[in-house]
């Protein structure tokens, strides 16, 4: 009995201090929300692998954007272009090379590829990663300067994970942009965190228990970043803009949860799709499924070669 007084007093607790704990370790992860690390090194030896397979060739591109950040990446183009480009947008401690798999089953299809390192990846510059607020406007840039340089016939975009969120909020400010593929993207920024404070576990233990972990994180990343986490939004922007969109997610996705891209399905305003692809974790849905990845991308691109709401500038 008096053991199981004992147990009961410490989860009691453990109950009273998680709170504070976890406001914590929220303040503490805040800044780092902004200051990615930067977790993998560019993968040369894969892209040279994936340019000898496909006969494609790359070359530099470099972008300045609105204020004054160099943006890094590569044009890659086919050895039989097809005139359409496809704007490519890798996840979050990244960088261009984490899209080499998506990269090549589109070479294999005549796209030429924009592969760009965000802000504050790869060896592009940036001190802040802002999932989208200021990357947005870092993708007008790059447009900009692709239309500058080469004849476009047809300009796509595909992201995964942070990719996904960037793709879907530059299409809705850059018209160019015909239609956005967008694998495992947060419905917004604040929403997302309580799928992090959860741990894995659930949002609905990053909304209870470990709410004040989500909520000093996003307090510090708006101090900071200047914007509001909410206001980074893939599900206001696909309601903004009336562009084709194809949503993809993993069911065993703990890390953003069906339910986000399920979200931005529910707002979109333009033709859309969803495809739940079975036992696909974060990220993972090309790997999972790779022929259909194949056959569902191209075919969707395919579908949507002048989309009556864009224009070029």
């Amino acid at each position: 009995m008096k053991t199981h007084h004992v147990a009961t007093v410490g989860f009691l607790g453990f109950l009273a201090v998680s709170p504070l704990l976890a406001a914590y370790v929220g303040t503490s992860i805040g800044g780092g929300i902004l200051h990615p690390m930067r977790l993998n090194q560019m993968r040369l030896e894969g892209t040279q692998a994936m340019l000898a397979r496909t006969g494609a060739a790359k070359e530099d591109f470099t972008v300045a954007a609105a204020d004054g950040v160099q943006l890094r990446g590569w044009k890659v183009r086919p050895p039989a272009p097809n005139g359409d480009w496809v704007l490519l947008y890798h996840g979050v401690s990244d960088n261009r090379t984490g899209d080499i798999g998506h990269t090549e089953i589109l070479l294999r299809h005549g796209y030429s590829l924009v592969m760009m390192d965000s802000r504050a990846h790869g060896e592009s510059g940036g001190d802040m990663a802002t999932y989208g607020w200021k990357e947005r406007h870092d993708t007008v840039a790059v447009t900009n300067a692709l239309y500058s340089s080469e004849k476009v016939r047809h300009l796509y975009a595909l992201g995964v994970s942070m990719g996904a969120a960037i793709a879907l909020q530059s299409a809705a400010i850059e018209p160019r942009i015909e239609a956005v593929v967008a694998e495992a993207s947060f419905a917004n920024l604040r929403e997302v965190s309580y799928d992090y404070a959860g741990l894995h576990a659930g949002s609905w233990l990053g909304k209870s228990l470990f709410r004040p972990a989500s909520l000093a994180a996003m307090h510090s990343v708006e101090k900071e970043g200047g914007f509001k986490p909410e206001n980074v939004s893939p599900e206001e922007a696909v309601a903004e803009r009336s562009f084709p969109v194809l949503l993809i997610c993993g069911t065993r996705d703990s890390t953003i949860p069906c339910r986000h891209s399920r979200r931005i399905y529910k707002a979109a305003t333009g033709p859309k799709e969803f495809w739940v692809v079975p036992r696909a974790g974060h990220a993972a849905a090309l790997g999972a499924a790779p022929a259909e990845y194949e056959t569902r991308v191209v075919s969707f691109f395919g579908k949507y070669p002048s989309n009556p709401s864009s224009s070029a500038r």
